[in-house]
């Protein structure tokens, strides 16, 4: 069975997925007219804003909270320092390009996931790709098809795995065994899901800031103190980006085909635009457009891809340490280390390890709740949260193999469906972008209101 996942997964990850979506950003990005680029800074100030008027169970920011706890995660420690181990300094490049096209993904993502979003039976907005997959498009097996996928996935990339992760991360750091780490993770868990997406974002809300703080000013102080190499390692940067990079020090060499692959690979893998997960998040939001919203959730992959990716890089193109032949979490602990005293490096790359898994598992509780209520309704959604406190600590106790290849193959299939949607609403999408656009120039829609 994990041969057969690990064989499907390969398949599904294969160059024609990492082609279709970054095809799709494309595409988003031509018909919305470089929104990302021309309304950026208004994006950034929304995510602070409070609305006044419209549905909705959390903020603005709460739900931006809610997808960075999701997104910001292992792909921003391990997956920038494995392209670069694998592709060379000039897959941080093409990171930055997925970024930037990405963005307008998850734009039309949020925009359609607050434009067919409904209410259920406890009052509580619901909605997501399985929402306008069905209401937008009128394929309702479509929207099957992601919930069912969605549910599963999020049980493997959003629970075990990062529980797992945690585990691991803990016990190597303190010596702590895995069980105690298990059943405490699954407290803390219970606490927080067992009330639900305004407890979610609430905990997010203070969690990822935090978090994503410490990480930041720990990589700043990297970079600072590698700093007479930050300039040779940015030029590496755009210098392999076209050529690939050959072999030096404990660096096996890539090619040109290797480094935009892995580039592209672990850029999409760290801010989730096309998979359809994050517009779950952004349909909870209280908003009197789905526009605003809209504008959020692709500041997300900003703050996700353009800054916190490109500080684990930054570190490790000024640190040198690219060359040593490591990779994932222990490449990017060397880079803080050649920056921070003692083991101060260690410790907050370890930090943000656990804390990163732990948003993981809040955000992803929530994608998977609503996957699964879409298929079975609302009256049951109550079991699938103490099932997945239980999955929590069997994450952290069990080995993984065959959970990685299986989330994996979800994942793929997950965005398959999600991207069709998008291609075939995107002509709906632009026009009701442009009347949205033109409201706010002649205010219309208030900007904060």
């Amino acid at each position: 069975m994990n041969q057969f996942f690990a064989s499907f997964a390969s398949l599904m990850w294969g160059p024609w997925l990492l082609i279709l979506l970054l095809g799709v950003g494309v595409w988003l990005t031509i018909c919305l007219k470089g929104i990302q680029f021309r309304h950026l800074f208004y994006a950034l100030r929304l995510v602070f804003s409070k609305e006044r008027k419209g549905e909705g169970d959390i903020s603005h920011f709460g739900s931006l909270m809610t997808a960075l706890a999701a997104t910001v995660g292992m792909g921003n420690i391990a997956g920038v320092s494995t392209a670069v181990a694998l592709g060379g300094p000039g897959a941080i490049f093409w990171m930055w390009v997925t970024g930037l096209l990405g963005m307008a993904t998850k734009y039309s993502e949020g925009f359609l996931a607050v434009k067919f979003r409904t209410i259920n039976a406890e009052g509580e907005i619901s909605g997501g790709p399985m929402y306008y997959l069905e209401k937008g498009l009128g394929k309702k097996w479509l929207g099957v098809c992601f919930a069912a996928f969605g549910a599963l996935a999020a049980f493997g990339i959003g629970n075990m795995i990062q529980a797992n992760t945690t585990a691991i991360a803990v016990e190597e750091s303190t010596g702590l065994n895995a069980f105690s780490v298990g059943a405490g993770l699954a407290i803390l868990t219970a606490l927080v899901v067992i009330k639900g997406i305004k407890r979610i974002a609430d905990v997010a809300s203070y969690l990822v800031p935090v978090m994503v703080s410490i990480y930041f000013i720990g990589a700043a102080i990297a970079i600072f103190s590698n700093l007479d190499g930050l300039g040779a390692g940015i030029q590496l940067i755009f210098e392999h980006a076209f050529t690939g990079t050959a072999a030096t020090g404990g660096f096996i060499g890539a090619s040109l085909t290797q480094t935009i692959r892995y580039g592209v690979a672990r850029g999409l893998f760290s801010n989730e635009s096309g998979m359809g997960s994050a517009p779950i998040a952004a349909a909870a939001a209280k908003t009197n457009h789905p526009g605003k919203q809209a504008l959020v959730s692709m500041s997300g992959t900003f703050l996700d891809t353009l800054v916190i990716c490109s500080m684990t890089a930054l570190a490790l193109a000024s640190s040198g340490v690219w060359v040593s032949g490591e990779t994932g979490v222990a490449l990017t602990m060397q880079a803080f280390s050649t920056g921070l005293p003692g083991h101060w490096g260690n410790l907050i790359v370890t930090l943000g390890s656990i804390t990163f898994a732990f948003s993981t598992i809040l955000g992803w509780e929530y994608y998977g709740e609503k996957c699964f209520e879409y298929l079975f309704g609302n009256k049951w959604v109550h079991y699938y949260r103490y099932v997945w406190v239980l999955i929590v600590f069997l994450g952290a106790v069990v080995k993984l193999e065959l959970v990685w290849n299986f989330s994996d193959a979800m994942n793929a299939l997950m965005a398959v469906p999600n991207l069709i949607g998008l291609i075939l609403l995107s002509t709906a999408l632009k026009k009701d972008s442009q009347l949205f656009e033109a409201g706010v120039r002649d205010g219309s829609i208030g900007k904060f209101d």
